[in-house]
């Protein structure tokens, strides 16, 4: 099934590499591919850690942000439910551990805010065209964002209380995360405007 909306492009993924006219077990290798592409790129993004203060930033969130909107809702959300199943399992793909253990802890919520951020912002993409200019990508990123912070502070909460939640979990990331809506929001618009070059 193609995810291309009747209204719009689809996604960019689509765009750079269709899946209309193929056959099904080209269909399920281009799946494949992208997916385990998806999940290494998560992977390395938890492992690059940026200098900054108050705490160092890793591009987790950025990737998240990427891959949702250029793989639209669907893709997005199964790539990022791929990920999460791989650290399940205990592969060294998250910042720092592996394991349900280490998924039920402190970082819990942050992990399954990826996966429903990247369905959204999947969504606003593939769905409504928000990945074609810069101001209704900022906002997507921006709810993306959001929906992270929000479900990893709330599962935080439960495990720390919420005042600490919030000045433990949310507020020494806003910069990075800043950073981060403001590189994504810049990134889809102009790789929009590459394929549009290229085709």
């Amino acid at each position: 099934m193609s995810m291309i909306s009747s209204t719009h492009d689809g996604t960019l993924i689509d765009a750079v590499w269709p899946d209309r006219g193929i056959g099904a077990p080209a269909r399920g290798l281009r799946l494949a591919v992208l997916v385990v592409a998806g999940t290494a790129l998560m992977a390395l993004s938890a492992k690059i850690q940026v200098p900054m203060w108050p705490v160092p930033m890793t591009m987790q969130t950025f990737a998240v942000l990427v891959i949702g909107m250029a793989y639209g809702w669907r893709l997005g959300g199964l790539t990022m439910l791929a990920y999460l199943a791989e650290g399940a399992a205990g592969l060294p793909v998250f910042a720092g551990g592996a394991g349900l253990a280490y998924m039920a802890g402190p970082t819990g919520g942050y992990l399954a805010g990826f996966a429903v951020a990247a369905m959204l912002v999947g969504w606003l993409g593939g769905e409504r065209g928000w990945d074609r200019n810069v101001p209704l990508t900022l906002v997507a990123m921006t709810l993306g964002t959001a929906v992270i912070f929000g479900l990893g502070a709330a599962w935080l909460s439960v495990l720390i209380g919420f005042d600490a939640a919030l000045v433990n979990g949310v507020v020494p990331f806003l910069t990075g995360g800043a950073i981060k809506i403001a590189l994504a929001a810049a990134a889809l618009p102009f790789a929009w405007q590459l394929v549009g070059k290229l085709r």
